[in-house]
């Protein structure tokens, strides 16, 4: 007989009210950053008593604010992030470098993470050019349409990318954003097979971006670097002849660091 192999910790040992609580703060995002009590039962999948208790206990310990009716995020959250900043290798590491390939090329750098759907920005620097909003510490992309999260999807098995592709709605983002998953896969594979990815104003119009994947000593995929430019500036091909050579020199770098 075969015995089930466990996959995560036993539902004892987790604490509902925890997940549900991170739950609410993860509600409010730029589109909706005030929302009433339904909103947040809606977008929770709590009943609305359980949202408003949340709601009231956040507030209480200073992490959300309430006007009427609305609540709000108060600048207490960020300290969820910035014990993350602070405390986790990977950012301080990276950091470093991409200060070097910024002011070395004059472009914008940033690294980033995988988190479910999104891409998301753990460290980045601007080299004095303001390139995009999302090219902060902490901000989310959508990673079907970025070129952080395309050389982090090519990482992985192609029956995780299938299922990771079918539960996506590959919103469009800008008229060049490619939202049919044949399309998508066939980038992504094209990533896998370069070892970068280049994405050219997908996620802003304007924006074009080349990406490297992030090894750690024994060859894991543990973040990816990418170099972002305005359209005016530079065309695809340049970016892959100018900025291509130095992210793949910080890439060999950090594999010994990493």
């Amino acid at each position: 007989m075969e015995v089930p192999v466990r996959t995560g910790p036993l539902k004892r040992d987790l604490v509902a009210g925890l997940e549900k609580g991170l739950s609410v703060i993860e509600s409010f995002d730029q589109e909706r950053p005030r929302l009433t009590i339904s909103e947040v039962a809606n977008r929770t999948g709590l009943t609305r008593a359980a949202a408003r208790r949340y709601l009231l206990t956040l507030n209480h310990l200073g992490f959300v604010s309430q006007e009427r009716k609305m609540f709000a995020l108060t600048p207490k959250v960020l300290r969820l992030g910035q014990s993350y900043m602070h405390s986790a290798r990977l950012p301080r590491i990276v950091e470093p470098e991409l200060h070097k390939l910024a002011y070395a090329l004059k472009e914008a750098s940033s690294a980033g993470v995988l988190d479910g759907n999104d891409v998301i920005c753990i460290a980045a620097t601007s080299a004095g050019r303001v390139v995009s909003h999302t090219l902060q510490p902490g901000t989310r992309v959508a990673a079907h349409c970025s070129a952080n999260g395309r050389v982090l999807l090519a990482a992985k098995p192609q029956h995780e990318i299938d299922a990771w592709i079918a539960r996506q709605e590959l919103t469009s983002m800008t008229p060049h954003t490619i939202t049919h998953p044949e399309r998508l896969r066939i980038e992504i594979a094209r990533a896998r097979s370069l070892g970068y990815a280049c994405v050219d104003q997908e996620i802003e119009m304007g924006l074009r971006s080349l990406a490297i994947p992030l090894r750690n000593y024994r060859g894991d995929i543990v973040a990816a670097m990418s170099i972002s430019v305005h359209a005016s500036r530079m065309s695809m091909d340049e970016i892959v002849e100018h900025c291509l050579p130095p992210l793949l020199q910080a890439q060999a770098h950090l594999r010994m660091l990493l």
